[in-house]
């Protein structure tokens, strides 16, 4: 990538080196099983905090690397999607979403509870905003939170969201106040509170070694001391909170269009019909050109709205333009590898298989495809 030159320094190469290290000892040998299983084992969050990944992108007060280095981030994110496994980088990451806010905007008592006992492995934090009549419609999100004296009491219910199952800490999106986005605030419920339950783990198209699970909220009370951020004002936090998020799934898709279209021209050289190799036909070789451009262009212009969150810029369009542009790359990357792979490319022991099914849901979470045009269309005035 000539884009290295540019945009990573020596930090964040070693980064590279270490996490890809990380992922060949720690990762590839089992995530076929893991796969399988729809899980992987607890204790490689605590493996991961050892090799310094999941305190990426936090505050080095609470234990981690600070949170100012994008590159840093999307470098052993890169690296992590080598796994193949987008749930997996999915789960071991939940805490990317669910513990921001908790570090932005939560008391100095609960961040010095919670955000060091995340970033050393030993507890899993989880986003939960999604309801199941709500999706992207943030704003008009249902589940109520009622004051009573020190504690809220909380009713209602979440779904899909991820490390749902095993996670210990989650930031709440829930109703305090008037309808629409001024009457909701973030709340930091632990497992174990009464009037809290984990639902059933929830079957997958892809990312199928994420935990993804329902929550169920009946008249739980959470202390006032949990309040992330201002009462009724926790949409502005989830506002900020998507900047990173969304880079990341751009980043998610760029790898995972760039690991398919490794496989496709791998399979290209080797694969035989008709008395030579598939990439001995003009029409291979030129689809596989045109996958190759559109990735080096999608990863191009996620690298440069990078640096642009890194130069501490608001780029609410331009990350939305490059989270729809990446997932509609990954989209058709995905798709013809698993086209140029033919019956093989059905089959569940090629990795093209797993990358086409895991990029489902690229362009849904986060802001589904369709929201990110609305919010593209109003930054332009419309």
């Amino acid at each position: 990538m000539n884009a290295d030159l540019e945009y990573f320094n020596d930090t964040h190469r070693m980064v590279r080196e270490s996490m890809r290290r990380f992922v060949e000892r720690e990762i590839l040998p089992f995530v076929d099983e893991w796969e399988e299983a729809g899980e992987f084992p607890r204790e490689l969050y605590s493996k991961a905090a050892e090799a310094g990944l999941l305190g990426i992108g936090h505050p080095e007060a609470y234990g981690g690397a600070g949170e100012h280095d994008v590159f840093m981030k999307i470098a052993a994110s890169e690296e992590l999607m080598r796994s193949t496994s987008g749930g997996l980088v999915a789960s071991l990451g939940s805490h990317d979403i669910g513990l921001p806010p908790v570090w932005k905007w939560g008391s100095e008592a609960l961040k010095s509870r919670v955000v060091p006992e995340v970033l050393a492995g030993n507890k899993i934090a989880a986003l939960a905003i999604t309801e199941p009549g709500g999706g992207s419609d943030v704003a008009n999100l249902r589940t109520r939170a009622v004051r009573d004296g020190d504690h809220y009491v909380v009713n209602g219910s979440k779904t899909f969201i991820t490390s749902g199952v095993r996670a210990d800490y989650y930031t709440v999106a829930v109703r305090t106040g008037e309808p629409g986005f001024g009457g909701v605030s973030l709340l930091l419920i632990e497992k174990g509170t009464p009037g809290f339950t984990v639902g059933r783990k929830l079957k997958k198209m892809g990312w199928w070694a994420s935990d993804t699970a329902e929550l169920f909220f009946e008249d739980c009370r959470v202390p006032v001391e949990n309040l992330i951020g201002p009462e009724n004002g926790g949409f502005f936090c989830i506002m900020t909170n998507f900047q990173m998020e969304r880079l990341m799934l751009c980043v998610m898709a760029n790898m995972t269009a760039q690991l398919a279209l490794e496989e496709a021209i791998a399979w290209a050289k080797e694969r035989k019909a008709f008395g030579r190799t598939l990439s001995g036909f003009q029409v291979t070789r030129h689809k596989l050109a045109q996958m190759a451009t559109d990735v080096e262009v999608s990863r191009e212009f996620t690298y440069r709205i990078g640096a642009r969150i890194q130069a501490g810029e608001n780029v609410i369009k331009e990350i939305s333009m490059a989270k729809n542009f990446a997932t509609n790359v990954s989209d058709r990357v995905t798709y013809d590898a698993v086209q140029l792979f033919g019956g093989m490319g059905f089959m569940r022991e090629s990795k093209v298989e797993r990358l086409y099914r895991d990029n489902r849901i690229l362009a849904i979470g986060g802001g589904t495809y369709e929201i990110m045009n609305e919010v593209i269309a109003k930054q332009l005035g419309l």
